[in-house]
């Protein structure tokens, strides 16, 4: 097999695309790779062969639902293209790609400018604080509209967006692109090889292109003081000083340059190439990545160069049939050949880097060696997974991982069959180590499997997986409530039992008062036994057979909590009684007292943030309203409003789902657990009623 090129550390550029679903992300990445000649077929997303959307559940759904590396190569630089899905409930994968990019291209489709996903998106990337740049991506489609987009750019997203080209016609009439630097205009060929003619500007965009150049020429002095002092003297800013200056200007954060075309015909991308190899740093000019030393706080600054201690953070791992686990990497500092030995400090595991590889799509090329910056990925470690840290065992170090979202959306799934049921914890395991925001545990009190995600499509796609790479089918239900009991008054009464079955008999009598606690307090026992009318050493036994009776309370058959148990009087025989008879006793005087104390059903109460714009504050208030939700304030901060409520845990299944729909995937909510709360009397008998039908339910593990 032939080896793929290395490329040193200055021809590399790491470029993460980001995106609304549907904007053009993987249309565009293929289109690059192709005209670059790093890959010979232009694949299609309708057609399900475009090169960076291969899992086969990317392309029974047709959008991308994972990270994706793929390369282009151009003007003899490597530019390592991490596409990105677009639908909000993979988010996971957009921040893993994030992490070890240092730029950003931010697609939007020229109909729908900016949507909810590219705000999240320009949100991670602003975060990471790395230079980005827009692409208007199908601009030879119906209704397409170049300074629309560009105005909801810098309406919702920056006002430091600054275009450095602009179309020649939109939809139908689409067919060519003006330079702002050059003052010439490319005029497509109407193949897909995205060649250009280079022409004059056409006389009726003259007027336009002087006044966008105009306002790109001064947008880039005004981030250089001399390069300003020499425009206002009316000196000519030269194309090399513009392009320096627009570079440093992104690394601060002062400009964002905006470009545009059609991918699917390949128009733009040798243009955009061009300016990704321009504009976008290598990875020795970004700021110095800081490590951990392994068993100590202390921080190392870490220059990406081959003769710095070796450190690659995992950010991905996926799993393929017939060949196992795939680590895809990223260099921050140090080189790494074929076959070398590594270190994995979190684990304190040697590895073996065998048939190191680069990605292209679905297809590794295997390289003699990486060098700092690079993207590489190597199947078949035993002991790495996402988020750890790579090294050499002589310099133990750890990178910071990747900052994954926590789940807000859960669901209770079991095999679909007792083989599947064995087969299903060791499954679930695998999938949580391809994608950490995908969490699973069995849950004993709720005698169920609660997986975890950030979405239902997450959990949707997430299954299918099962299914296809492990062999497992499950079927779901709806997650079963934490339900607690306590008692409202004191009260007291005695538990006897008597058991003579020819034999040694069985004799336990105990005095018990029950009394409710505050909300938290827990369980609390008492012994108050005078005189030895029960000997101490049956005390414990009594202590524990109140507990183990308030594990199944009384009103629906779930723990009875926050409440005081005193045993203050009782007998017992010389010979019948035992510890057994003791416990049994006790378990008899608290069902009696417990039912004379009011016992009621408590329900677990979460404390739910929920950020929205304002547009859509009447329709959250109002459902968190119906969902019995207390709110206790609300805070504005711009054009968002953040809600603080108190709402039941019953009420909040699928409320991620619903709050989406509501207000068009531009709302977020947070939750945390408050405390208990009665259950009002209505409900409780319902949920007393379904108890007894889950009672009578098989477990499965």
């Amino acid at each position: 097999m032939a080896s793929a090129r290395s490329y040193p550390t200055e021809r590399i550029r790491n470029v993460v695309v980001v995106g609304h679903g549907g904007s053009g992300k993987t249309s565009l990445i293929d289109a690059l790779c192709f005209v670059s000649g790093a890959s010979r077929r232009h694949g299609s997303v309708k057609d399900g062969t475009a090169l960076t959307m291969h899992a086969p559940e990317e392309q029974a759904h047709g959008i991308s639902l994972q990270a994706s590396p793929a390369h282009a190569e151009w003007r003899d630089t490597k530019i390592n293209l991490l596409d990105t899905p677009g639908y909000l409930d993979f988010a996971g994968e957009v921040l893993s790609a994030v992490r070890v990019a240092d730029g950003a291209v931010v697609v939007l489709g020229s109909t729908t400018g900016v949507e909810v996903g590219t705000e999240r998106v320009w949100e991670y990337c602003s975060n990471r604080g790395i230079p980005r740049l827009f692409f208007v991506s199908m601009m030879d489609k119906d209704n397409a509209a170049f300074e629309k987009v560009y105005g909801e750019i810098k309406t919702h997203l920056t006002e430091k967006v600054i275009p450095v080209e602009i179309p020649v016609g939109e939809g139908d009439d689409f067919h060519g692109i003006i330079n702002l630097f050059s003052g010439k205009a490319h005029v497509y060929e109407p193949d897909k090889s995205g060649e250009y003619k280079e022409q004059e500007i056409p006389e009726e965009f003259r007027a336009k292109y002087e006044q966008w150049r105009t306002e790109l020429l001064e947008s880039i002095a005004t981030t250089d003081d001399t390069l300003l002092e020499h425009y206002l003297e009316g000196q000519e800013i030269t194309r090399e000083e513009a392009i320096a200056a627009m570079k440093a200007g992104m690394m601060r954060g002062e400009l964002f340059p905006l470009f545009c075309g059609a991918p699917e015909k390949t128009w733009g991308t040798r243009a955009l190439l061009s300016k990704l190899v321009e504009l976008m740093p290598h990875p020795a000019e970004t700021p110095r990545e800081i490590a951990r030393a392994v068993g100590r706080d202390e921080p190392i600054e870490l220059a990406c160069r081959d003769d710095q201690p070796l450190s690659a953070l995992v950010f991905k791992t996926a799993t393929e049939p017939h060949v196992g686990e795939l680590s895809y990497f990223r260099l921050f500092s140090g080189s790494v050949g074929n076959g070398d030995e590594v270190w994995n400090p979190k684990h304190e595991k040697a590895e073996k880097l065998a048939h190191l590889s680069v990605a292209q799509g679905k297809d590794r090329v295997e390289v003699d060696r990486l060098h700092a910056g690079d993207i590489g990925v190597v199947a078949k470690l035993k002991d790495t997974h996402t988020n750890d840290t790579i090294c050499s065992r002589q310099k133990p170090l750890l990178l910071d991982g990747v900052a994954f979202p926590e789940p807000d959306i859960t669901t209770a799934i079991h095999g679909a069959s007792r083989t599947d049921e064995d087969k299903l914890g060791v499954a679930l395991a695998k999938l949580h180590e391809e994608d950490p925001s995908f969490q699973s545990a069995f849950e004993p009190e709720l005698r169920q499997t609660i997986i975890r995600g950030t979405g239902e499509l997450h959990l949707d796609v997430q299954m299918e997986r099962l299914e296809r790479k492990f062999g497992v089918k499950v079927e779901t239900e709806q997650p079963r409530i934490r339900y607690r009991e306590t008692i409202r008054r004191s009260a007291e009464g005695q538990g006897r039992y008597k058991k003579q079955s020819g034999g040694r008999g069985q004799f336990g009598d105990c005095w018990i008062r029950l009394k409710p606690m505050t909300r938290g307090g827990g369980y609390e026992f008492k012994n108050s036994i005078v005189g030895g009318v029960i000997p101490g050493k049956f005390i414990p036994s009594v202590d524990k057979g109140v507990q183990q009776a308030a594990e199944r309370g009384v009103v629906a058959g779930y723990p009875l909590v926050d409440f005081q148990a005193e045993v203050y009087d009782g007998s017992y025989h010389t010979v019948d009684s035992s510890d057994v008879a003791f416990q049994v006793a006790a378990s008899m005087a608290f069902r009696k007292v417990a039912a004379d104390a009011g016992a009621v059903l408590l329900e677990p109460i979460q404390e739910v943030e929920v950020i929205t714009p304002d547009e859509y504050l009447g329709e959250v208030m109002a459902d968190l309203n119906q969902r019995r939700g207390k709110i206790l304030g609300m805070d504005a901060e711009g054009r968002k409003n953040t809600i603080r409520a108190l709402v039941p845990e019953a009420e909040l299944y699928k409320y991620a789902t619903t709050l989406r729909s509501l207000t068009q995937g531009r709302a977020a909510h947070h939750r945390k657990f408050h405390g208990y709360e009665e259950v009002p009397s209505h409900l409780a008998q319902k949920i007393a009623a379904e108890a007894e039908r889950t009672e009578e339910e098989p477990v499965s593990a």
